[in-house]
């Protein structure tokens, strides 16, 4: 396979694949349910920092 076959393969399919890639991403982050994780998971950082406050 040369360079120029493999720079139009890249071009074509590969923009396809990388599409088809982020709408997944995107759509995987919006589905039902997935609010209540995805909170747990954007708060974990501060989980530590209440509990030695508490104490």
């Amino acid at each position: 396979m040369s360079y120029d076959q493999l720079r139009h393969l890249a071009d074509s399919w590969g923009l396809v694949a990388m599409g088809v890639m982020f709408v997944t991403f995107v759509g995987w982050t919006f589905r039902k349910g997935s609010a209540r994780r995805l909170d747990e998971a954007a708060n974990m950082i501060f989980k530590d920092g209440c509990d030695d406050q508490a104490r």
